[in-house]
């Protein structure tokens, strides 16, 4: 009878670790608008690089930045990371994927992303420096 009672006890004790265990799952699939388990092999992935001219690294950071929010929910985008050199400040690259080149243009053609385009002549050298990549290894997580 006893163990029968500490069997009941612990009946809603395991439903909640396997509901805690579920929810790492989901967790892990999608981290901070990273889709990983969305991305096949040759998924549509892209490099790109952005140089400040002198003296203008603060704007186009301050011009970089809320593309972050804005192209991380796009439901095309499956990863979307900007980064700043940290030896070079105003030197930004970008880490972009997703599921085809369709889906990139679509991107490319957003209005925010034609606006900043639009910003670069004034703080950038030269245009943006991409490298068109295709995901290999792996199968959707």
């Amino acid at each position: 009878m006893n163990s029968m009672m500490s069997l009941k006890r612990m009946i809603p004790v395991l439903a909640a670790a396997a509901s805690l265990v579920g929810a790492v799952s989901a967790a892990a699939e999608e981290r901070d608008g990273v889709r990983y388990r969305a991305i096949s092999d040759g998924a549509y992935s892209i490099v790109a690089e952005v140089r400040a001219k002198p003296g203008k690294e603060r704007a186009l950071r301050e011009a970089t930045l809320p593309l972050v929010a804005l192209v991380r929910s796009d439901p095309k985008n499956l990863v979307y990371f900007l980064q700043e050199d940290r030896a070079t400040p105003g030197r930004f690259v970008f880490y972009e994927v997703f599921a085809n080149r369709a889906d990139f243009d679509a991107h490319n053609a957003m209005p925010y992303v034609q606006k900043w385009f639009g910003l670069l002549p004034e703080l950038a050298e030269g245009g943006v420096v991409v490298r068109r990549l295709e995901i290999l290894g792996h199968s959707g997580g």
